[in-house]
């Protein structure tokens, strides 16, 4: 049900200009993705909280390939919340010479899909408010803006909690 009325593209971005996809599935990778993510997100991270979100959930974890290297990740969990499964996109990032080309979308897009295919009933986020272009991102795939977390991020900028809910499932029916 979910896939034919949430907007999610169907077919690989990138795909013309070599590049592929995978999920996470050795240690060697952890470095590409701490790199990738460490230079992109305002957030510093240790390597434990990497290592909590991908060795527990690797196949949440989404991996963009170009020339042999990750030129983009997204870092996701899934776990019961009160009586559902919640998703949670804890981290996305696409390297700057790459975006523009759907790869974001794509990986996010692949992440709904194997968490939804887990029983995953709704998808949260928090994204800082002047990042239109992870808002744009997202609310073009259905996530809607559900509350505003001021001074949410240690530079003292406001964030944005997002929502997916899929339609049709019993938590929302």
């Amino acid at each position: 049900y979910f896939q034919n009325h949430l907007p999610l593209p169907a077919d690989d971005a990138g795909d013309k200009d070599g590049v592929t996809y995978k999920t996470f599935d050795n240690e060697e990778e952890m470095a590409a993705i701490v790199g990738l993510i460490d230079k992109d997100l305002s957030e510093p991270y240790s390597i434990f909280t990497y290592r909590y979100f991908v060795y527990n959930w690797p196949q949440h974890t989404h991996m963009a390939m170009y020339e042999g290297k990750c030129c983009g990740v997204v870092v996701c969990k899934l776990e019961r919340h009160r009586d559902y499964h919640r998703g949670y996109i804890a981290m996305l990032a696409v390297d700057k010479t790459l975006r523009g080309k759907g790869i974001g979308t794509c990986l996010v897009s692949k992440a709904i899909r194997s968490m939804r295919a887990e029983a995953c009933e709704e998808v949260v986020l928090e994204t800082e408010c002047s990042n239109t272009g992870a808002l744009r991102l997202y609310e073009n795939l259905g996530f809607f803006r559900d509350k505003r977390l001021l001074r949410y991020y240690l530079n003292g900028g406001d964030a944005f909690r997002l929502k997916l809910w899929f339609p049709g499932t019993e938590y929302y029916s």
